[in-house]
């Protein structure tokens, strides 16, 4: 039987938290494995579109977010979560609500983000147009004890999909054989 546990991505937006979990739940599919990626923006369109950007919003929406993931995870399903998550304190409770929790810090300088910017979130935030943007008005905190920190500056995400492989493997969630997961 497998034990379903959560990854939790958590990095500045545009640090390659969704690129790397793609990739991972490819791997993880390879090997058999139920997998869910529950995306921060996806998941804000279906599960939470009535929360906004405030603190108060975002504890709400990660806490929902948690225990959907508890959910799947006691189901035996591997669960890919990419949010910003840019409160510790928040991470603490996702960690302490799911149990079979790794977190990933997808760490990034803030002027490789900006220059990133895939959705323009940034340009709008910088020109006044987004209020409460992680980053610029609003603080990220970085993770003080992370089971990984992936460097998005440098690599690859099929490279960083891989280092979380190894750790999951290092943890005993999952065995890779060979010739895959």
């Amino acid at each position: 039987m497998k034990r379903g546990f959560v990854v939790w991505f958590t990095g500045l937006p545009s640090s390659g938290k969704t690129a790397i979990a793609r990739e991972l739940e490819k791997m993880l599919r390879e090997g058999g494995w139920r997998v869910e990626l529950l995306d921060g923006d996806e998941l804000r369109k279906k599960l939470d579109p009535e929360v906004g950007f405030s603190r108060h919003d975002r504890e709400v929406h990660i806490r929902r977010v948690a225990y959907v993931s508890k959910l799947l995870a006691r189901n035996e399903v591997a669960v890919l979560v990419c949010l910003v998550s840019p409160y510790r304190d928040v991470r603490d409770y996702a960690r302490k609500e799911i149990g079979d929790f790794i977190e990933v810090w997808t760490k990034c300088s803030l002027e490789t983000c900006i220059q990133r910017d895939p959705k323009g979130l940034y340009k709008k935030a910088l020109a006044g147009e987004i209020k409460d943007m992680t980053g610029i008005q609003d603080p990220y905190e970085e993770p003080l004890n992370p089971e990984l920190i992936v460097d998005t500056e440098r690599g690859s995400p099929q490279e960083a999909a891989r280092k979380v492989l190894r750790k999951l493997e290092e943890l005993n969630y999952i065995k890779v054989r060979q010739s895959g997961v």
